[in-house]
């Protein structure tokens, strides 16, 4: 087995223990098998390293419940720091465990913590594959109960997270109604 396969099984591993069902399956686990399937589709040359941070991103994510922190904006961007960061020190874990040289190992962190979006071509593909893997997966339960104005900010956030190749994309693959349309046009 390679080393590639063996963190993969082991994110999975990981993933399985999600209390959340989906469907009557870890939830965590189906969102990685999510995130590896549009990462294929998106980037089918990606490096192992970005395979891994798609499958993983969120490892063990239920560990760290959101309403640990205050439940404001700054509680919600200090929650979502922290997970990055342990996230990418569980990745690490399993690279160091299966082989993978200092260097990936610390790679990973870097793409889980998103420095570098819209400078570093890993990064901003992993945005790209959680925007895609948000809109196919879970924007219309998320949508569901929410007013048109929070909405319409969320698409916005998330077009804007985008690279330009990822909003021309969207446009292509989904069939959003304006307003939201409009948010993925350059």
């Amino acid at each position: 087995m390679s080393a590639l396969q063996d963190v993969l099984d082991e994110i999975d591993a990981a993933n399985a223990k999600d209390p959340t069902q989906e469907d009557g399956r870890p939830a965590a686990q189906i969102y990685g098998e999510r995130m590896s399937s549009e990462l294929a589709r998106l980037f089918p040359d990606a490096s192992e390293v970005l395979q891994i941070a798609a499958r993983g991103q969120h490892v063990e994510r239920w560990l760290l419940p959101r309403d640990s922190y205050p439940m404001d904006r700054p509680g919600y961007f200090a929650w979502r720091k922290e997970q990055g960061r342990r996230h990418g020190a569980r990745l690490a874990g399993m690279m160091s465990k299966a082989g993978y040289p200092s260097a990936e190992q610390e790679r990973i962190g870097v793409l889980l913590r998103k420095e570098g979006i819209k400078r570093d071509a890993e990064v901003q593909a992993l945005e790209d594959v959680i925007c895609f893997t948000f809109l196919k997966w879970y924007f219309s339960p998320f949508a569901e109960g929410r007013d048109a104005d929070g909405l319409q900010r969320i698409v916005e956030k998330t077009a804007l997270k985008m690279s330009p190749e990822g909003r021309a994309r969207v446009l292509e693959e989904f069939d959003l109604p304006e307003p939201f349309a409009s948010a993925f046009r350059d």
